[in-house]
């Protein structure tokens, strides 16, 4: 595969924009931390603008709102023509009663989910307000999935593809948006909603990467087929394939379970005998599919930012990729048939 440049750009679907092949994850500012936060956050969004960056996500749920005010107050100060936005529906916040207790790093604000026809259009309104912003370009259908809503899916599924669904398709039609898609952490969920909606995008986060990737193909190759994009977000997967098996790591918001612990190691060590760092693996790992515009991934600062970057421009040979689908350790790699 060839060097990845962060600021190259692919295709989104069908729709003619064109998404850097990094996009800036903003989850991370969405968390309230001692010391100079405004200022690492300013200073990472900054470092990914100047390496030529133009995409950047966003979501109501970080941080109950402080994640899309902390982007709005670096991106209001950019050319607004010169990149694409996107952010979240589906849940509405609230400002909690003064004797409330506040939400752990966060603003105070209670988040519900809502994936009515009115609340999405609410949502919309309430993001551009906390943004400072006359425009979001793509907007997301957010954490419809088993995770969120276990049992209660199916009512959960029905009310978001008569309410939000809906209320997005017209969004989109008015051109109020430019392009439309859904934001989960399961790739079944996003094939259901490829057959039942109109979407332009999938946003699946931490079920495209090396751990983790193999329920991921048949959204992969149904998504080709249609000209429909995937977003493949959290490619480290919550930390691990940044940090290696370290005692500490973190694997899909959780301590790293001994299997996952084990499965990084050996694939580190298939990395490391071709000079290949583990994180260079990860990063470039998901843009080798032809369905795949954009790596989204998360930043708390500009220096991981810059090893992002280092890993992305990180030569891997077709060598090492070949080893580790002949180890059983990928279910495909770039440069095979797809």
């Amino acid at each position: 595969m060839d060097l990845i440049d962060p600021s190259a750009t692919r295709t989104l679907g069908r729709t003619g924009l064109r998404v850097s092949q990094l996009g800036f994850g903003c989850s991370t500012m969405g968390v309230l931390r001692s010391g100079e936060d405004e200022a690492t956050a300013t200073a990472a969004l900054a470092s990914a603008w100047r390496s030529g960056v133009r995409y950047f996500d966003t979501s109501p749920w970080y941080g109950r709102g402080l994640s899309e005010h902390r982007a709005g107050a670096f991106l209001r100060h950019v050319p607004r023509a010169d990149y694409l936005l996107s952010s979240k529906v589906g849940r509405l916040l609230s400002p909690l009663p003064p004797d409330a207790i506040l939400p752990a790093d966060t603003l105070a604000f209670v988040a519900r989910f809502d994936y009515s026809y009115d609340a999405t259009l609410r949502s919309l309104e309430h993001s551009l307000q906390r943004l400072g912003l006359s425009r979001i370009d793509m907007l997301i259908l957010h954490d419809l999935s088993p995770r969120w809503h276990g049992k209660a899916l199916d009512q959960q599924f029905a009310i978001a593809m008569d309410g939000a669904q809906r209320a997005l398709c017209e969004l989109r039609a008015q051109g109020v948006v430019k392009a439309i898609g859904v934001g989960v952490n399961d790739a079944d969920v996003c094939l259901r909603c490829l057959y039942a909606g109109d979407f332009d995008f999938f946003m699946l986060a931490g079920r495209l990467t090396l751990l983790d990737h193999v329920a991921a193909l048949p959204l992969l190759t149904a998504c080709a087929q249609r000209g429909v994009s995937v977003l493949a977000a959290a490619p480290f997967n919550s930390g691990i394939l940044a940090t290696g098996a370290t005692a500490s790591a973190r694997f899909l918001y959780a301590p790293a379970p001994p299997e996952i612990t084990a499965r990084t190691r050996a694939i580190a060590a298939v990395c490391g005998a071709h000079g290949v760092p583990l994180g260079a693996a990860a990063i470039q790992f998901a843009l080798g599919h032809t369905a795949v515009a954009s790596v989204v991934a998360s930043f708390e600062n500009a220096q991981q930012y810059a090893q992002a970057c280092a890993w992305l421009a990180t030569p891997i040979p077709p060598a090492c990729w070949h080893a580790l689908r002949d180890a059983g350790l990928v279910g495909w790699h770039p440069g095979l048939d797809q």
